[in-house]
């Protein structure tokens, strides 16, 4: 989420959130922070959409309300992935949704602020860029963008794309810095639809293509790569079935040719290709469910090749290896990115990056979308390109960027808006809570160890020997030794606490065998569960 402010006018470039990962267990989706925005919610004049992943519009469901329901400028594509998810929410308020083509002239938002979109090259049909037009200059933000090319060379529809800024008044341009640090070109899609042809021509059963649901543009030729070579297409995955259903919707291309999952035995395996998710071993995604042998209609067999169409997502490295292991039990043919030139990113490299920087003639340079060393690499990159240091700036969530004195200068404020975390877990949907992450992890890593003891009021002693209740620290009934010694301790450590105190102080007695008991388990097992004591008095 991007945020560009002129005077008592708002608009907001996308509306995603960020997944999540192992440090965050719990966790559903990241929301950016959007506390400065319902301050200023009055100002909001629109939420301009770049394309339709989720990344730039999951977020919509959970922070439209917040800010006011403004209404949304998007693309085909975008519009219906919007709709699509909010029916997923049938509690809302129906979305104010404007659908534009990448060709409309500009759109007046307010007196000072129009808005016009330019198409781009991306992984999702209707990629667009955005032209926010300020009294002082042009804003633009690509999006998610990279550059078709011919072995190094943008190909002539993009270098026509681009032609039309050469003569505006750019006076900030923002890009996407997730490639900054591949050196050249990515591969061509167009090659990769070419090596994933060729497999197919000559693979003798079944076709399993798995790749993410997003690649949209990837997933329309694969159709007409199964209609080319005879083959019927079976569809499987949940979010795979709904971008499918957008792109029949769309008419993007003749999909006569899919077939029911159960029919799949009704043709000979060198006639069936199936479009399936989990490429990166997500644990009930429907390959997953093929490769360990639980689904309930596909049993993968000898014949049957499988290319996974899509490259690893940092953290996934040991769910994929696990998808590999099971693959190759069933003897198919496994094909990956790192075997044959059947992936591309989304991203352009860093090659695609500068000649982009090279077609668009901007004042000011501020990288977006990246890891801060990414963002800093882009802005070195700018720099090396003849872009004075002065007029770059790197952001961190949260910063406030105002270009002053009539647009000659550009600066990051000290003052800075809301950025922490803000969580959907479930129905709950705020602020991270660094205690409860903590909790989380320990009960991931050592379990829990729950103590349960009765204490005389009257003489301050345990009235029986306390129960002891224990998840994922160790087997209670292969640990004898260690329990009776726990029950001695918490024994211990209770009625020193207890006898002779009148009244009892029992969050004193809580916090005492607590400590005790964390210290005696760490000592002997090395390991650190939470201990909770439940002290009653009776």
């Amino acid at each position: 989420m991007t945020v560009i402010e002129y005077g008592d006018d708002i608009v907001i470039a996308d509306c995603g959130f960020q997944f999540t990962d192992d440090d965050t267990p719990g966790v559903d989706y990241i929301l950016p922070n959007t506390k400065y925005l319902e301050e200023r919610k009055h100002k909001i004049r629109a939420i301009v959409i770049t394309h339709g992943h989720l990344d730039h519009i999951g977020g919509i469901p959970y922070l439209m309300d917040r800010l006011g329901n403004p209404p949304i400028y998007t693309r085909e594509m975008g519009a219906l992935l919007i709709k699509k998810r909010q029916t997923e929410f049938p509690q809302l308020p129906p979305l104010d949704i404007r659908i534009v083509d990448k060709d409309d002239k500009s759109i007046p938002l307010s007196p000072n602020m129009k808005v016009r979109f330019f198409g781009v090259t991306h992984s999702i049909p209707d990629s667009t860029g955005v032209i926010i037009e300020t009294p002082y200059g042009d804003i633009i933000t690509t999006g998610d963008v990279r550059i078709e090319n011919d072995n190094g060379v943008p190909v002539d529809k993009e270098a026509e794309q681009y032609k039309m800024f050469k003569d505006r008044n750019i006076l900030l341009f923002t890009m996407d810095s997730t490639g900054v640090e591949q050196p050249g070109f990515s591969p061509s899609e167009s090659v990769i639809l070419k090596n994933i042809d060729a497999i197919v021509s000559g693979a003798p059963g079944r076709m399993l293509l798995a790749t993410f649901a997003t690649q949209v543009e990837r997933v329309i030729e694969f159709f007409n790569i199964a209609r080319r070579y005879g083959r019927k297409v079976v569809i499987e995955g949940r979010s795979m079935k709904n971008n499918v259903d957008i792109i029949k919707h769309l008419n993007l291309v003749d999909t006569s040719h899919i077939i029911p999952l159960e029919d799949i035995a009704k043709y000979p395996p060198n006639k069936i290709m199936m479009i399936a998710t989990g490429a990166q071993g997500e644990e009930f995604s429907a390959l997953m469910r093929m490769s360990n042998d639980t689904h309930k209609f596909i049993k993968l067999q000898r014949s049957d090749t499988i290319l996974l169409s899509s490259s690893i997502i940092p953290g996934n490295e040991k769910s994929i290896q696990k998808l590999k292991d099971n693959l190759y039990r069933h003897d198919a043919k496994v094909i990956t990115y790192l075997d044959s030139n059947v992936h591309t990113s989304g991203h352009g490299k860093r090659g695609e990056i500068e000649w982009l920087h090279k077609q668009i003639p901007y004042k000011f340079f501020m990288p977006i979308h990246g890891r801060h060393f990414m963002l800093k690499m882009h802005a070195e990159l700018a720099r090396q390109l003849g872009c004075p240091p002065e007029n770059i700036v790197v952001p961190d969530n949260g910063s406030i960027i105002e270009i002053q004195d009539k647009g000659t200068k550009i600066v990051k404020l000290k003052e800075t808006a809301p950025s922490d975390d803000i969580v959907v877990e479930g129905l709950s949907i705020g602020p991270i809570s660094e205690v409860v992450i903590r909790d989380r992890k320990m009960l991931a890593d050592d379990g829990i160890f729950v103590i349960m003891a009765l204490v005389n009021m009257r003489t301050g002693r345990l009235k029986k020997s306390p129960d002891i209740i224990a998840r994922g620290f160790v087997y209670l009934r292969e640990s004898q030794e260690l329990l009776s010694e726990a029950r001695h301790i918490i024994k211990n450590s209770i009625e020193a606490t207890t006898v002779g105190m009148h009244p009892i102080n029992f969050d004193y007695a809580r916090n005492a065998v607590t400590e005790d008991v964390a210290r005696f388990l760490f000592q002997k097992t090395a390991k650190a569960p939470i201990v909770i004591p439940v002290i009653i008095g009776v």
